[in-house]
């Protein structure tokens, strides 16, 4: 059936990349998005869309499917640029939207974003129980159930007024529209396609998520061609909403190109569990420095064609240990093997910073070294 899916516009810069937002069953795009949509750096013509029967979409007409809402956002996507590619991030059902996208139509979509969801989430018969008391006693009779499943503990004591606005969206939603969303999850399966995925696929997991917990993302990041991973430890089930600081760095590193090619270098030279750790780590604080580091130093440093990658791990070396940045020194050894410096190359820096940046500094660095390559 034709589902018609009513948009938000964030950002309107019409002549930049189109970035479509979806979100989950029982909340609005402007609820769980807006305050992530206004934390993105990146340049991009930002649009939020609706569910039937959520927030400013019309009910639902009859039963839809995860591959009807998918058609819809493709409906969307052409009334806004016709036949054009775009970027897609979508959270609980909004991700199982963009899988079905990335099935369905690859070409479409550029790259996207799977937030607090799965290939498959839950079992057919907990939506349709669900789904049935819905029609029977309305959307208020799942407030309670959805506090405990959207929200890790302090999040409505910290953010009263943002959590308010995210239930009242569920208890304005149409119950109806509700129900058929819950039965289109319970006949929704994509894990034997994953493989089919190329597009590049960042898959961001709520650490504290009981719907979608963290293995189910991993699957998808892992069996898609071109997938990663991001845990965030402190975050249920509404990461847009709950982090939005966080997501929208993770959403900047995966759209916005010398972003992407910042974090690509820096997971290629660092290693990804790092990477992923260090970014997962990041708060509202210490957002800016990392964007920072990942544009400049690993977007435009390390990438520039003048020195290879060898070349650099040796002049990195040598300034940390000159400048006594022994907590940076260990992950730059391994760095260092990584980009193909010998254990005995790694040797003769150590010995030429003894003479040129002092025998204590030296010594401190061997001792690092050495057990960094102990666990290499």
């Amino acid at each position: 059936m034709e589902t018609a899916l009513t948009a938000t516009v964030f950002t309107d810069a019409p002549g930049r990349p189109l970035l479509l937002l979806g979100s989950s069953v029982g909340t609005s795009a402007g609820t769980l998005w807006a305050r992530c949509a206004d934390r993105l750096y990146g340049r991009y013509h930002v649009v939020g869309f609706d569910l039937p029967g959520h927030g400013r979409s019309a009910p639902a007409s009859g039963p839809f499917t995860i591959a009807d809402l998918a058609r819809g956002v493709l409906a969307l996507a052409d009334g806004l640029r016709p036949g054009e590619s775009f970027l897609y991030a979508g959270d609980s059902i909004g991700g199982a939207i963009g899988l079905q996208l990335l099935l369905d139509a690859p070409a479409r979509v550029t790259a996207a974003a799977v937030l607090c969801t799965g290939a498959k989430i839950g079992e057919a018969d907990l939506w349709h129980e669900r789904a049935a008391l819905v029609r029977a006693k309305g959307t208020d009779a799942v407030v309670a159930g959805s506090i405990e499943r959207w929200f890790a503990p302090g999040f409505l004591d910290r953010f009263p007024a943002e959590g308010e606005a995210l239930l009242g969206a569920l208890r304005a939603t149409d119950d109806e529209s509700y129900a058929q969303a819950c039965e289109a999850l319970a006949d929704f399966d994509v894990r034997d396609r994953l493989a089919e995925i190329a597009a590049p696929l960042l898959a961001v997991a709520g650490g504290q998520d009981r719907p979608t917990p963290p293995d189910g993302l991993r699957l998808i990041a892992d069996s898609a061609l071109r997938g990663r991973l991001v845990v965030l430890d402190e975050v249920a089930h509404l990461a847009p909403a709950e982090s939005p600081e966080v997501v929208a760095f993770l959403l900047d590193q995966h759209f916005d190109e010398s972003r992407a090619a910042g974090i690509a270098v820096r997971r290629e030279v660092l290693g990804p569990a790092h990477v992923d750790r260090a970014t997962a780590a990041t708060t509202a604080f210490t957002r800016d420095f990392q964007d920072l580091i990942t544009r400049y130093a690993w977007g435009e440093i390390w990438t520039r064609p003048g020195l290879d990658r060898r070349s650099r791990s040796l002049v990195t070396l040598t300034a940390l240990v000159a400048l006594g940045h022994h907590e940076e020194l260990a992950m730059h050894v391994r760095a260092a093997r990584t980009n193909g410096l010998t254990v005995e190359e790694i040797q003769e820096v150590l010995l030429q910073t003894a003479i040129y940046c002092g025998v204590p500094a030296a010594n401190t660095a061997f001792r690092i070294a050495q057990t960094a390559l102990t666990d290499v």
